[in-house]
């Protein structure tokens, strides 16, 4: 079984892509929800986390994402120590995920496999990308946050300059039909190689 990488910048419509190639049938892992999912459920995190942030960092046994964001966003060491802590444990939960999957092959979304070093735990990288005037306004948009807020958190992320050449397919996700038109493109090719 191939493992395919699908990454992209925060408002590049990963999201949207990865609906696309669940609606061919390809088995989907969104890193970014199981997260989510994982922070809030997992003992070993949960234990971690409030060591290393305190235990302000959850509220009636969920995550208080507002407090981690506001701890972390705009420091990349106290950014890069969380990741730490959740990244393990989202790639073991993916392993175990992707030996229960019986397609050809499998796409693990998600938004920071290059800023990770991750790169070399994939047959093929998929890169989604949009004009950053464009991915700004989505991400106002869809969080009601401000300019800022989303600046903020590109700084956080590569270029796609410089995520271009160490990706095997791109997708340019401007026009709703013309990304539906590439994906179908990347499908094709990706199962001719299974």
């Amino acid at each position: 079984m191939k493992v395919v990488g699908l990454t992209g910048g925060i408002g590049s419509g990963k999201s949207t892509v990865a609906k696309m190639f669940l609606e061919l049938g390809v088995p989907v892992y969104n890193s970014d929800e199981r997260a989510k999912k994982l922070m809030d459920t997992s003992a070993e995190i949960k234990n971690q986390i409030i060591a290393f942030l305190g235990k302000e960092s959850y509220h009636e046994e969920k995550l208080n994402r507002a407090y981690i964001a506001k701890k972390v966003f705009n420091d990349t060491t106290l950014l890069a120590q969380l990741n730490a802590i959740v990244h393990p444990v989202v790639r073991e939960d993916f392993l175990k995920w992707t030996g229960e999957q019986e397609y050809c092959y499998v796409i693990q979304e998600t938004a920071l496999l290059f800023e990770n070093n991750s790169q070399h735990l994939y047959d093929s990288i998929i890169l989604v990308t949009a004009p950053k005037e464009e991915r700004i306004s989505r991400v106002v948009r869809r969080d009601n946050g401000t300019r800022e807020q989303v600046i903020a958190r590109m700084n956080n992320q590569m270029d796609d300059e410089e995520k271009l050449n160490l990706s095997d397919f791109v997708i340019e996700n401007i026009d709703i039909e013309r990304t539906r038109s590439i994906v179908l493109q990347v499908h094709a090719a990706i199962i001719t190689d299974c």
